[in-house]
This record gives structure tokens, C-alpha cells and sequence, in this order.
């Protein structure tokens, strides 16, 4: 026998800088996803951490495995007086992935809330989570979502939607009167989660990287029967997406290749699934008549057919993995 037998590379490990809980009260732990955007990521935590209801615990996901980027969260928890934990992957998981890792490893840590938000936006300011904590608690909610809206232009929100039949682009006309948008949410930015609304409709699809997995946990909070939706009393910055949201109909058009990689494939799965096979039919009309009439383009039509094909198929294959990298942004 030649050489000495090699020791297969440990997997990484979730390192922690402090074992302080928070005060009394339902255990809170928040989640961040983050990917080689480590300035945005520290501005979002140090609104996190000075919330005037503290989090107990901070899981980040780095998709990026950057040593300097845990040196950085585990320093600032530190500060804060936060219990923290990185999970620095060598894989990118994409935005799905990552949340789906960090929720289970916060519900493993005894959370018996989790609070989740993205590396490029953060809370509008420290009593966001103590509103959401009063509106779950207040309601009756399994889960609760602030507004997000446009970090420029907080009266409009980050990602205009339909409601009613209508495109609503303004923060107040998605709440109304009432202060409150029931059975709608636009996760996962700042939504907050009970712990047994997790075990109910569980975590992202890991499969689906990004763009969808969002609207997975969506269908399954309607069809669990789960009590949800955002509230005006709290907000969440994120940069505006409007610019993809297209029309009458909010036709979302992707702005690069591989973010319509991703969209469309997983809308072909997604439109295929109970609770959103209806409206599936009436948004292959819309793309349709979008791609052949307004654009005129019939190469978009045919690409953007095909992977919808490939959704319902469910052929869950990344971008042009074999002949290019993933973009900075593929975390979300």
C-alpha cells in the first residue's frame, strides 16, 4: 500500500460569536441571505440588530463563502450583544436555497419566530419588528409582512402588483383604509414567520434558486388554511423593481438572460401546481399576447414557451452552468 489515506474535506460549519439570549418573550431569530455584497449586507444588519424588539439570534447564509464577510457579521454581533451564526456555503444555493438552510437552522436553534430579509434592503426603521410581533400576535397571524417599499421613494412600493383586479403601484392603495392587506405578501423581504407556520407550509423548494420560490411559499400559506398578510405599520426599503413589471396586466419582464432563466422555468412549475393552475391559464395568454402582439418578437415567444416547458417538466437545471459563471446577483 503507497501514500497514506487522504481525510475527505469537512463540509462548513455554522461558527458563533456569542451565546446571549434576548430578553423574555417568544425567541426571535432572523435570517439573511446574502452573496459578494458584503457593504449592503452590513448596512441590513445593523438595522436588524438595533430593532427596538432585539432579535435573539442572526443565522447568515453566505453564498459567497467570504472569510472576511463572517469576520465582519460576527464582529458586529458582537457589538450588538446579538448571538450570531455564518453558514458560509461553497455552493451558491441561490435565494431559495439559502433561505431554506437558514430557516431550518434557526427552527434547530430554537426559534420560535423567523424574521427574514435579503442582503440589499433592510428594515424602514428599529420598531419595524416590533409592529410585525404586534399585528402577529394582534391578528391572530401565522405570518405578517411589512410593506416593502422603493428605497427612494418610500410611498411606492419596491414591486407593484395586481389586487382587485387592478395594478397598484402605491404603498397605501395595497392596505387600504384598514391598514392591513389580507392573504397578500410580497415575501421574503422582512416577512415574519411563526415557527409553526413553518412546519406547516415548510421551506423554500431548493430546486427552484430563484425568482419563485417566493410565490411557492405563497400558494402553500393560501392552501394551508394559514392566517397572513402585510401590514402598513411597518416597512421594508428595497431597491424598486418596477422597471421588469410591464402594463396594464404587470407583465413581469425580467431585466437580464438569467433572471428570465430562472423566472420563467419556475413559473412553468409553479402555474402547473394546485391553487395556480387557473390563474396559469390566463397568464399563458397574457405572455402570449405580450410576446407575439406587443413585442412582435416570435424568437421571445418561442424561448419564453420553452421554459415554460421545461417548469412544467419539472427540469430544474441552472443557468449555462457549464459554460458561464452565475452572476454576483444569483442569490435572489
Amino acid at each position: 500500500m503507497t501514500g497514506a489515506p487522504t481525510t475527505p474535506p469537512r463540509p462548513p460549519q455554522p461558527t458563533e460569536s456569542s451565546a446571549a439570549n434576548g430578553p423574555g418573550g417568544v425567541r426571535t431569530i432572523a435570517v439573511v441571505v446574502t452573496r459578494f455584497r458584503a457593504a449592503l449586507l452590513l448596512r441590513s444588519l445593523e438595522v436588524i440588530c438595533a430593532q427596538s424588539a432585539p432579535v435573539d439570534g442572526l443565522v447568515v447564509v453566505d453564498n459567497g463563502n467570504e472569510p472576511e464577510v463572517a469576520e465582519a457579521v460576527h464582529r458586529l454581533g458582537s457589538d450588538h450583544g446579538i448571538s450570531v451564526r455564518v453558514i458560509s456555503s461553497q455552493r451558491n444555493l441561490g435565494g431559495a436555497g439559502g433561505f431554506a438552510l437558514g430557516m431550518l437552522h434557526a427552527l434547530a436553534w430554537g426559534a420560535e419566530r423567523v424574521w427574514l430579509a435579503d442582503d440589499d434592503g433592510y428594515p424602514g426603521g428599529p420598531t419595524t419588528l416590533e409592529h410585525l410581533h404586534r399585528e402577529l400576535d394582534t391578528r391572530g397571524l401565522g405570518m405578517v409582512s411589512p410593506l416593502v417599499v422603493d428605497i427612494e421613494d418610500a410611498s411606492r412600493l419596491a414591486f407593484p402588483t395586481r389586487r382587485g383586479g387592478r395594478r397598484v403601484t402605491l404603498a397605501r392603495d395595497l392596505v387600504g383604509p384598514s391598514g392591513f392587506a389580507e392573504s397578500f405578501a410580497a415575501l421574503f423581504n422582512g416577512a415574519l414567520f411563526t415557527a409553526e407556520t413553518l412546519d406547516r407550509v415548510g421551506v423554500p423548494d431548493h430546486r427552484l434558486f430563484i425568482r419563485g420560490d417566493e410565490i411557492e411559499i405563497d400558494r402553500r400559506l393560501k392552501r394551508s388554511g394559514v392566517p397572513f398578510g402585510t401590514t402598513g405599520s411597518a416597512t421594508y426599503l428595497h431597491p424598486s423593481g418596477a422597471e421588469e413589471f410591464q402594463g396594464a396586466l404587470n407583465v413581469g419582464i425580467p431585466s437580464a438572460d438569467f433572471k428570465s432563466y430562472y423566472t420563467f422555468r419556475n413559473r412553468g412549475y409553479l402555474t402547473n401546481q394546485p391553487g395556480k393552475r387557473l390563474k396559469g391559464i390566463a397568464e399563458y395568454g397574457v405572455y402570449a399576447v405580450h410576446f407575439a402582439v406587443r413585442r412582435r418578437s416570435l424568437r421571445e415567444l418561442r424561448e419564453w414557451f420553452a421554459l415554460m416547458r421545461e417548469g412544467r417538466a419539472e427540469r430544474f437545471d441552472r443557468f449555462e452552468q457549464s459554460q458561464q459563471p452565475e452572476p454576483p446577483d444569483s442569490s435572489r
